[in-house]
């Protein structure tokens, strides 16, 4: 570890544990970023901590953000956003919120006016996250958007010039971004540790219970799980490489449950080529479980299994095991976006709208090489 990685991580630690895990020279130009972030917030001084309010309240803000939001440093739960009264005065007892700061979405638009709130986390279907980020940004609250930022990229264009309009700043819920082993599997990339990378496999799925489950439903979620965990798998891939893909082919593979998947799709598989000459090969599914990042290069190989659930990850190098700290990824998340605002400092891009547009576009892609048979071409 040089002197200047140590001194950067010697600064962070005043924001906590969560906090101290932010990209590192993975990023090329971010450690920076980071490290002017910590001694900003060292001048500033520490105490105050962003207000988030949590835009719907399903498995996802109940089982992670607001329990991560327990441990973070940089930010705290103020908020909530949800047509369920009964969900309200359960949360309200339980995190201690005052009504005032409780909301339903006909509501929603007077949070223009509640100062305990800096930040709106968008966490809802598919298809609303246009709507709330651009109505947040409107009533002048930065914004966390969960991914996929949106079903199109138009929407994802419209949200970004919304924030930039009112001079708010967009970030996507990308937490593997602040995950330890995803930045170890992107430094051995992109620092090429073993050589020239040669291919590289990421995978994810799971099997889907609910047949009712909007995810299932095309017109909230865009698509099936490519636009749900299909995405960690694209992000994989860029993420190691540093590359953006040149062309895309795909194919649908058979539904075996025909009534269930009538809207979606049941599984997918995509191949990507690089600029460099790297090529990579993916399967999303909601019929079975894979969680998977392999990268082989010219003198070894390494990889992260499991590589993109809540945690821990785990992973393996041609030389032997990968040894992280384990973190809450929420919470680091939340923190290191939250810290680059409490600084007044723009978003670095790994995090904000456009890296979010960029992915919807690459998903775009690979669901019209999969439906016409055709290799497309990646401007």
């Amino acid at each position: 570890m040089d002197a200047s990685r140590r001194e950067f991580l010697q600064k962070l630690s005043g924001l906590g544990a969560t906090a101290v895990s932010l990209p590192l020279t993975s990023f090329a130009g971010y450690e920076k970023h980071y490290a002017e972030v910590a001694a900003q917030l060292d001048r500033l001084g520490q105490g105050r901590k962003l207000g988030i309010a949590l835009v719907g309240l399903g498995s996802y803000s109940a089982n992670q953000l607001a329990p991560a939001l327990q441990q973070t440093k940089n930010c705290q739960l103020t908020g909530i956003v949800t047509g369920t009264p009964s969900k309200a005065e359960e949360w309200m007892k339980k995190y201690n919120i005052p009504k005032e700061n409780v909301y339903d979405y006909k509501t929603f638009d007077r949070i223009a006016d509640n100062p305990a709130i800096d930040v709106v986390y968008v966490v809802l279907p598919n298809s609303m996250h246009a709507e709330y980020v651009i109505r947040a940004a409107k009533a002048g609250k930065h914004v966390i958007c969960e991914k996929p930022l949106a079903i199109t990229e138009k929407e994802c264009q419209e949200m970004i010039d919304a924030c930039k309009k009112a001079n708010r700043q967009l970030a996507v819920g990308y937490r593997l971004h602040y995950e330890p082993f995803t930045q170890e599997m992107m430094r051995l990339g992109r620092e090429k540790v073993f050589g020239n990378i040669k291919f590289v496999e990421a995978s994810d799925g799971f099997r889907a219970g609910n047949p009712n489950q909007w995810r299932l439903k095309k017109a909230m979620a865009g698509g099936g799980p490519l636009m749900d965990v299909g995405i960690y798998a694209i992000q994989g891939v860029r993420l190691v490489t540093g590359e953006e893909p040149i062309s895309v082919t795909a194919q649908f593979a058979p539904k075996t449950d025909p009534q269930k998947f009538k809207e979606v799709e049941e599984t997918l598989y995509w191949q990507f080529q690089f600029p460099s000459g790297i090529t990579s090969t993916s399967t999303t599914s909601y019929a079975a479980g894979v969680e998977r990042l392999y990268v082989s290069a010219e003198n070894g190989w390494f990889e992260l299994r499991p590589a993109f659930g809540y945690g821990p990850l785990k992973g393996q190098t041609s030389k032997g095991p990968i040894d992280k700290p384990v973190v809450n990824h929420q919470a680091a998340h939340m923190d290191g976006v939250c810290a680059t605002l409490l600084a007044g400092q723009p978003l670095p891009d790994h995090i904000t709208g456009e890296e979010g547009k960029r992915d919807v576009r690459l998903m775009q892609a690979i669901y019209r090489a999969a439906e016409t048979g055709r290799k497309i071409q990646l401007s």
